[in-house]
């Protein structure tokens, strides 16, 4: 497969696919209030399809369920209002979750209206700032903002409180076969290692180098050194002691620069070889000094 073709993320989904109408934004302010935290009963609520984390895990969200029986939900979901006793989350997927798990009937939750573009904008940034996804949904998470929410680098940086660089190296990820990246996303490999991959120009042979991490537990550095291209840089040549020049050489620099109006100097070595050099400020210069050479 050519190294140039469009990879596939390992998961994720984009927006079209989510919405029937991305115009979506129904307002009604019917039963509790938009703008207030207020206590709703959980089988109103549907879940986010914006969330961009895709895994939970189940020992996790059996500690949360345990805490939430314990000490009630400490932070509020955070919902959109689509109609009569209809939600949607906006944020707060694990709380929710782990809530059913442990069967309450009703949950706290900070009731928003929010169309769906915007929505997408929200959930996106609320994960990447506040759940521990792994570096390929993060990845996702940035790229889907940039091109769905039409976010430069530089505005997406802003929102998330990150470096352009950080934003980048994550969404380079989304370049690797979509087998590697689950490995990523299942914690198979580390983002180090993957990065390490990006190095490599052909997908086969990306394929192959992380087949190898795994079977030997190869460590980053090792990938590194792995993937380092074979053929040496050849050593710099020693640099040759320049001379001074006689008198006749400079008679000689002198004379040409009068008769060419511009800068000329010699660069001699002790070995007697070297270079004449006519220097030029501008094009203009430089035809200027091409058409007196030629007469």
């Amino acid at each position: 497969m050519s190294s140039n073709s469009k990879k596939q993320p390992a998961l994720g989904r984009g927006l079209s696919a989510l919405l029937q109408n991305s115009d979506t934004d129904i307002t009604s302010m019917s039963g509790a209030t938009v703008g207030s935290v207020s206590m709703i009963e959980i089988h109103l609520i549907e879940a986010n399809p914006f969330n961009p984390r895709t895994h939970f895990e189940k020992d996790a969200l059996e500690e949360l369920r345990k805490s939430i029986l314990t000490h009630g939900i400490i932070q509020p979901l955070t919902v959109r209002k689509l109609g009569r006793d209809r939600y949607q989350l906006i944020s707060g997927e694990r709380r929710f979750r782990a809530s059913q798990l442990a069967g309450l009937k009703e949950v706290p939750t900070y009731i928003r209206i929010a169309n769906d573009q915007t929505m997408l904008e929200m959930a996106l940034v609320e994960n990447i700032q506040r759940e521990d996804l792994n570096a390929i949904e993060v990845a996702i998470s940035y790229e889907r903002l940039i091109d769905e929410c039409k976010l430069t680098q530089e505005q997406l940086s802003e929102k998330v409180a990150k470096s352009r660089s950080h934003i980048a190296n994550h969404i380079r990820l989304l370049k690797l076969p979509a087998s590697i990246q689950a490995g990523v996303r299942d914690q198979v490999i580390t983002m180090g290692h993957a990065r390490a991959l990006l190095s490599i120009s052909d997908e086969e042979e990306q394929l192959i180098a992380y087949q190898q991490i795994i079977d030997d537990s190869l460590s980053v550095r090792a990938v590194e050194q792995l993937v380092k291209p074979t053929t040496s840089t050849p050593a710099p040549k020693a640099k040759t002691e320049k001379v001074g020049l006689n008198s006749s050489e400079q008679v000689f620099t002198s004379f040409l620069s009068d008769k060419l109006g511009a800068k000329v100097s010699i660069d001699k070595s002790e070995t007697g070889k070297g270079k004449v050099v006519v220097h030029f400020s501008s094009e203009t210069e430089l035809n200027r000094v091409m058409a007196l050479l030629k007469k």
